[in-house]
């Protein structure tokens, strides 16, 4: 039986959405274990939800299914002034039916995010996801400094995550390290899963 690890993103300029692809690649180096992409839609200004459905490209969006069929979450965001995006925040806050009935209690949990700038947040927009996790009962993973590139970085990583740093570069070119340590957050995600559900 394969434990899905549901891999949840906001991405505005595509920058987001290649963590997470590097965090899928993680997941499922992992034997057991597969990875479940899903994005969320933006938030529209109007009063009325105007977006569809379904995704004219790329991962479909998210649903409730999602969380209650998931071994695992990884969450990502760009950062929004040290923050998750609203339009993830919007997606978490309207899950409360699932935090009363406990459906991630006791799953392993990790978080990424991109941010324009070396000093534009990325720890606290880490932290601002890992909160709502926590609430829910989650099992925060992170990255310790046994990851060698954790401690050689110039670009992205941290110990609360993955974080991508987009500064003079395409948003969507990832740094070697980036990818590497995208990958491993992945990876440990997956591979407590496995531990957990044995």
């Amino acid at each position: 039986m394969s434990i899905d690890i549901l891999v949840l993103y906001y991405s505005r300029y595509g920058a987001t959405e290649a963590l997470a692809r590097e965090v899928c690649r993680g997941i499922d180096s992992v034997s057991g274990c597969s990875a479940r992409l899903r994005t969320v839609p933006p938030v529209s200004a109007v009063c009325e939800a105007t977006e569809s459905t379904i995704p004219e490209s790329g991962p479909p969006y998210a649903s409730v299914e999602d969380l209650s069929q998931c071994g695992g979450l990884v969450m990502g965001s760009p950062t929004r002034f040290g923050n998750m995006s609203a339009a993830l925040k919007y997606f978490i806050d309207s899950t409360g039916t699932d935090w009363v009935k406990g459906t991630l209690v006791g799953k392993p949990a990790g978080v990424f995010t991109s941010t324009s700038t070396a000093h534009g947040g990325n720890e606290s927009t880490l932290l601002s996801m890992a909160i709502p996790l926590i609430h829910h009962g989650m099992v925060y993973v992170g990255l310790p400094f046994t990851e060698e590139k954790l401690s050689t970085t110039a670009t992205g990583g941290s110990p609360y995550g993955a974080s991508h740093v987009t500064w003079n570069k395409k948003p969507d070119v990832l740094a070697d390290d980036e990818k590497s340590l995208a990958a491993a957050l992945g990876k440990r995600v997956a591979s407590i899963a496995v531990k957990l559900a044995a």
